[in-house]
């Protein structure tokens, strides 16, 4: 393994004082699946923690995270602690008795860990793999393992772990830990904790499909997502569906969508995947026999509440300042309209895209149809080009000839421009900023000379 210079530094530290510091978990687990790691763990042997800080405070500024038991950081990316043991102590995933205790042997003290694959450890000084649990093994066959089903059990957040894992990693689930996993009860842990799984599942796997079909075999989609559960069961018209249920068609559109994304801002990722996943949420709730066949009228509007219980059960806002919510609510409405602007290309005016564009960013909405149309299986293709890819890439274009792909225009009128045409302050002015920005979304104003030309017209007329 190639660890940076500091981890080096430290670990010769600790030892001229008499202690070993080992790398472990996700380092060591990245670097032996031949990955650059990113962070560091240094997990420290044999030494007392007031001596360990004394050595730390050599290497600049120490934060101290945790509040039962102590991680040191240096810097963003090496975490430092010593050997601890867990204690179940009551419901809730903060209910654990935790007791560092440098004398403990590396066995005891990975015990606690989840996987396998996560409790190997290796010596940054020697680089000597100690791996008391096979984990190196479950590597290369490319499984996932509990390490101790008695430990694994007293923290139900492992049963999402090994579904985004094995998604990320696309490792199969070992039988044992499958039933384990399926044992355990999920309704102690919070939101917050249930998406940062999730969000893992959805952006770091190239094909979220596998974690979302872990989640299900493994019982937690009938624990935690009813929404996502609700799609499993409705019946579909083969004509439409032809790959299956709408849960399978949902897979193969969140891993088309998944290739759609590595442009976007991390915000706007996460706003598409979601999207991509809570599209047919309405579906449940609007298919039904008409005509002889299976129908799911509507189901974009009706798809929004689901998606918004969906987004509060995963407490899911804003990210960075951008508003994920509103967008992937707006994007479940929506998804629909590519298409529909597309076969009514010959009457839709310019206003309908830049009214569109008031309500969610064209640009998103382009690539969670386009998923939508792409996640059918190749029997589809065919239809799946007309109305879906030739519809989408026409609907870009057009929003990207109108400058709107990711936001409405600019009003061209303000309240200052009224002031100056001797308008009072009060609701007069919004009414009249209002109506010719109306006239501009539909592209009858197109210069501030035009809009006061309208505005000195509705003054006029009282």
């Amino acid at each position: 393994m190639n660890a940076d210079q500091k981890v080096i530094s430290l670990a010769q530290n600790i030892r001229d004082a008499g202690g070993r510091a080992l790398l472990v978990g996700g380092c060591v687990r990245d670097a032996l699946m031949g990955a650059q790691p990113k962070d560091w763990d240094l997990e420290v042997y044999q030494l007392e923690p007031a001596r360990l800080r004394e050595l730390l405070d050599q290497f600049g500024p120490v934060n101290v995270v945790g509040e039962s038991f102590t991680v040191y950081k240096l810097g963003q990316h090496l975490d430092v602690s010593i050997p601890r043991r867990e204690r179940k102590s009551g419901r809730g995933h903060k209910a654990f008795v935790i007791e560092g205790d440098p004398s403990m042997s590396v066995a005891e003290a990975t015990r606690r860990r989840d996987f396998t694959i996560n409790a190997i450890l290796q010596d940054p000084l020697t680089g000597e793999l100690i791996d008391p649990y096979e984990g190196r093994r479950d590597i290369e066959q490319r499984v996932l393992r509990a390490v101790a089903p008695e430990t694994f059990a007293e923290d139900s957040l492992r049963v999402l772990r090994a579904a985004q894992f094995a998604a990320r990693f696309e490792f199969d689930i070992h039988p044992d830990t499958i039933a384990l996993c399926r044992s355990i009860d999920l309704d102690d842990l919070p939101a917050e904790r249930i998406w940062g799984e999730l969000e893992k599942l959805l952006i770091q796997a190239s094909r979220p499909s596998v974690g979302l079909a872990w989640l299900r075999k493994l019982g937690a989609i009938e624990k935690l997502f009813p929404e996502i559960q609700s799609l499993i069961d409705v019946p579909q018209d083969p004509e439409w569906h032809p790959e299956g249920d709408v849960f399978v068609h949902t897979q193969l559109v969140i891993d088309r969508a998944r290739e759609l994304i590595g442009d976007l801002s991390y915000p706007r990722q996460v706003t598409v995947m979601l999207a991509a996943l809570a599209h047919d949420f309405g579906k449940p709730a609007t298919t039904e026999f008409i005509d002889g066949r299976l129908r799911s009228r509507g189901h974009e509007e009706a798809g929004v509440p689901p998606t918004e219980s969906f987004l509060d059960r995963i407490n899911v806002h804003t990210i960075e300042g951008y508003n994920v919510r509103g967008q992937v609510i707006a994007l479940v409405r929506e998804h629909l309209k590519p298409g529909e602007f597309y076969k009514k290309r010959d009457e839709v005016g310019e206003g309908a895209f830049r009214r569109l564009a008031r309500r969610c960013e064209p640009d998103l909405l382009y690539r969670v149809a386009k998923a939508d149309s792409l996640g059918r299986n190749a029997e589809w293709v065919p239809r799946a080009q007309w109305y879906g890819a030739e519809a989408q890439e026409w609907f870009i274009q057009r929003t990207r000839e109108l400058q709107v792909e990711q936001r409405p225009p600019e009003p061209l009128l303000l309240g200052r421009h009224l002031l100056e045409l001797g308008v009072e302050p009060g609701p007069r002015m919004g009414e009249i900023t209002r109506a010719v920005y109306e006239m501009q979304l539909d592209g009858r104003v197109r210069s501030l000379d035009d809009a006061l030309e309208e505005a000195r017209k509705i003054i006029s007329h009282g």
